[in-house]
């Protein structure tokens, strides 16, 4: 039986005076993970806007998957399946590409 499951990402920059801030909320059926990343042009570089939103965007965003790895690892040691779990071939559920 298939599943689906939609989680929605927020992502919300801002710049001011050459520093890039971005707030990016993923909202899942248990709640909502925050992350945040900056970004920040070097007096001697050309200033282009897009690179800073890029850079801040991904700081933010693997922020959030830190963070949702985390509660993955947490998830899987409550079952038994994670390091501190009992041994085993393998670790926590194999990676499928979708």
């Amino acid at each position: 039986m298939t599943t689906t499951r939609e989680w929605k990402v927020d992502l919300v920059l801002t710049e001011d005076d050459g520093t890039t801030r971005a707030c990016a909320k993923l909202a899942t059926d248990d709640g909502t993970i925050t992350g945040y990343g900056t970004a920040h042009c070097s007096p001697q570089d050309v200033d282009v806007p897009r690179i800073g939103d890029e850079l801040a965007a991904a700081r933010a965003m693997r922020s959030v998957a830190r963070q949702l790895m985390r509660e993955a690892d947490s998830d899987l040691e409550a079952v038994g399946a994670g390091p501190g779990g009992a041994p085993g071939p393998g670790y926590g559920w194999p990676y499928t590409a979708p």
